[in-house]
């Protein structure tokens, strides 16, 4: 039997602050809620890719505070350069910008990098070979 990576839970410190930034930064959908030893949980995915691969955000967690030079993070692909100097206006805006957007050499692209309310950082990437346009570009 071969696995498949299905889900991420995540205990956040604010369910429902950390619930609109990925509805806003990842169009991210809630599409079950339930309660669960007395505490509300929420599962998000894509449209369309609820069956596919899903984030479970459940109350009580504490602020990652990860360091400037960490690089953990969860990848979102994007259709364009633009799209993602979309994105870091957007998160300047509210101030929680922690990678301007930038160019690596492939398989990397071009990227910015958000902080989320709970301090996990999620990249937004065009050119890499996951996402809108991958079928386009060579495996690394």
């Amino acid at each position: 039997m071969r696995p498949t990576l299905t889900h991420v839970a995540l205990h956040v410190p604010d369910l429902d602050t950390c619930v609109r930034f990925y509805q806003r930064f990842c169009r991210m959908q809630v599409f079950h809620e339930r309660e669960g030893k007395g505490q509300r949980i929420v599962w998000m995915a894509e449209p369309g890719r609820e069956r596919e691969f899903i984030f479970v955000i459940m109350p009580g967690g504490t602020d990652r505070s990860l360091a400037a030079t960490d690089y953990s993070h969860f990848g979102f692909a994007l259709e364009s350069r633009e799209a993602v100097d979309a994105i870091a206006d957007r998160a300047r805006e509210t101030g929680c910008l922690v990678w301007e957007p930038r160019d690596e050499p492939y398989p990397v692209g071009y990227y910015c990098g958000l902080r989320d309310p709970a301090g996990n950082y999620v990249e937004f990437s065009y050119g890499q070979p996951l996402g809108p346009g991958a079928e386009d570009l060579p495996l690394p």
